[in-house]
């Protein structure tokens, strides 16, 4: 199929490409990556990296989604029953208020957990 413009001949394959490559420069610009954990370059991002790959893959952060208060709510969950130290205020602050903003509510690449009449 080809599509004639005031300007002329743009193709089918052509536009597909370009909208591509659009869609993808407008993601990249949003969130920069880091390549080595697959965390979102944003301030604190190093200190996630620091303190909570040291025990599971970066995945299992950019898998998840909340606010600052489901994330406090996870970090304590750890804390209690993984063995995960205490962090310091300024700490724990930099790594909530990191997580909140770079993993925020929306559609998680995760299912829902289970219902307590599915589990075995």
């Amino acid at each position: 199929m080809v599509t004639t413009y005031k300007h002329g001949i743009l193709s089918c394959a052509s536009a597909t490409v370009l909208l591509v490559f659009l869609a993808i420069s407008a993601s990249a610009k949003s969130a920069e990556i880091d390549p080595d954990s697959g965390l979102v370059i944003a301030d604190g991002w190093e200190t996630v990296r620091a303190n909570c790959t040291v025990c599971h893959s970066a995945k299992f952060i950019t898998f998840q989604r909340g606010d600052r208060d489901s994330w406090k709510s996870m970090i304590r969950w750890m804390q209690k029953t993984q063995g995960l130290w205490s962090f310091d205020e300024k700490t724990e602050d930099t790594i909530l208020s990191y997580l909140a903003a770079s993993y925020p509510p929306g559609k998680a690449s995760r299912r829902q957990n289970l219902s307590a009449a599915e589990l075995p």
